[in-house]
């Protein structure tokens, strides 16, 4: 069940610029509370990365500078603390393009998850069946190389090594991308199944508006570095509103 009162996540006023010149974001507001899925929509180009960069606190590495209003997790300003930091609070990032490490077996990519996080023995192991458990398939390959994995199973993989950190707020970037609509379904689903039945709360960027509406609480659109329009999911996806926004032919909401 959502819980109204309180938030896990939020965003007033956040703007980032790249080498001090390229403004990337102009003013973005966002919040995410506890047990919720909330989807950041909007065209290639209008943000989505940045805003899940500057939340993880990962903009330096590629000079990337974030101010805000306020920018906290959990009450505590993310600017002031490392990424590594943020993680082991459990704030945990699935960055775009998966990110394995080649050269490692499926279970040793996990169990980096793990020892990112400072995990414990006996953590690692419960984190391990958790993992196992959400995506099978892994445990059919956890001995194989991950580079010879397919795109599927290596987003699977990406995933499950995030919780293996534990994470209470999960953000993920473009999940969807490259892969057949089949296997984007089975991951949503999934996702879905981690929200219900472990109260996770998930920030998931994505361009593909029709699968994250779909399994989504709540969506925030981005339009040119700057929040355009917040609404229901589902009421959003009944009245076509995504189509309108990237046509702009969308009102904003008052």
């Amino acid at each position: 069940m959502l819980q109204a009162d309180n938030r896990l996540l939020t965003i007033e006023n956040l703007r980032v610029d790249y080498n001090g010149a390229i403004i990337a974001l102009t003013r973005v507001d966002l919040d995410v509370r506890p047990g919720e899925i909330v989807a950041l929509l909007g065209a290639n180009g209008a943000g989505k990365t940045t805003v899940l960069r500057a939340v993880s606190h990962l903009l330096q590495a590629v000079r990337g500078q974030a101010r805000a209003d306020v920018i906290n997790f959990d009450g505590t300003d993310i600017l002031t603390h490392s990424p590594g930091d943020l993680v082991r609070r459990g704030l945990v990032p699935v960055l775009e393009g998966r990110r394995v490490f080649g050269a490692l077996t499926v279970e040793e990519n996990l169990i980096c998850g793990a020892i990112g996080a400072g995990k414990s023995r006996a953590s690692t192991a419960r984190g391990l069946e958790r993992a196992y458990g959400y995506f099978p398939k892994l445990a059919e390959r956890r001995r194989s190389p991950a580079g010879l994995a397919s795109g599927g199973e290596q987003q699977m993989l990406a995933i499950g090594r995030a919780l293996m950190a534990e994470p209470r707020l999960l953000t993920l970037d473009e999940p969807s991308m490259g892969l057949a609509p089949l296997l984007v379904q089975d991951i949503f689903r999934t996702l879905k199944r981690l929200n219900q039945e472990e109260g996770l709360a998930i920030l998931v960027a994505e361009q593909n508006s029709a699968v994250a509406l779909a399994y989504a609480h709540r969506a925030v659109v981005l339009e040119n570095g700057m929040s355009a329009h917040e609404e229901d999911a589902a009421t959003l996806r009944s009245r076509g509103g995504m189509k309108d926004f990237y046509l702009g032919r969308a009102t904003r909401a008052a």
